[in-house]
């Protein structure tokens, strides 16, 4: 049997503080969630690998270092509430769930958003709620978020989806430019006005539901 808990080290050691990540918060919250429980069973030992996971069919759990990065430059506390969009089985919300006050998860695959449940009550995370619906409406219904973060690329975020965050909020995602090429972008809201800045590269699998259609594009 694989020792997960020599694999979460060596992820720390050798994929995220090698590469940029240095907050404390983050680092504890990946050191201490078992990601191999977010993995189909029969691909645990593949947990801890430093490339995106498949989980469905439009879903994956980003590499570590890019969702650690991207946790990051929120510069989440222990004071925020955060939308997390497009949570797959919850990894992402869980490690969320370890620094925030209160955390949203939205998933519009039922299986998913039920894997996600499950596993989120097996680790007591009781300031964690996943809900079930179209990941490209947000949650409004505990809505403004200080923090969203999109788990996926973007061709562009919704207005819903911006409607939902707060006056310095803060939200990241991965936006997809010109050939598929994807950039990782911190998005703050100040004075109802939202600027843009790029952090790193950054390529994952698309996210259907933000295809260009209509909505913010940075």
């Amino acid at each position: 049997m694989a020792d997960f808990a020599a694999l979460r080290q060596t992820m720390i050691d050798t994929q995220l503080r090698t590469n940029k990540v240095t907050n404390a918060q983050v680092l504890a919250a990946m050191g201490d969630i078992p990601r191999e429980m977010f993995v189909p069973e029969d691909r645990a030992s593949l947990a801890y690998i430093d490339e995106d996971i498949r989980i469905g069919e439009s879903r994956c759990m980003l590499e570590p270092m890019i969702l650690a990065r991207m946790i990051q430059a929120t510069e989440v506390g222990p004071e925020d509430v955060v939308l997390d969009v497009a949570c797959g089985t919850g990894y992402s919300a869980a490690i969320l769930g370890r620094i925030a006050r209160a955390v949203v998860a939205v998933e519009s695959d039922t299986e998913l958003a039920g894997a996600a449940r499950a596993r989120i009550t097996k680790l007591g995370l009781d300031n964690v709620v996943v809900e079930m619906g179209p990941i490209n409406a947000g949650w409004s219904d505990q809505a403004p978020y200080d923090v969203i973060l999109v788990n996926g690329s973007c061709g562009e975020i919704s207005d819903a989806i911006f409607s939902q965050l707060a006056e310095g909020g803060r939200l990241c995602a991965i936006m997809r430019g010109a050939g598929g090429t994807g950039m990782a972008k911190l998005l703050v809201k100040s004075g109802g006005v939202v600027s843009s800045r790029g952090l790193f590269d950054a390529s994952v699998p698309a996210l259907p539901e933000f295809d260009l259609d209509e909505g913010f594009s940075f």
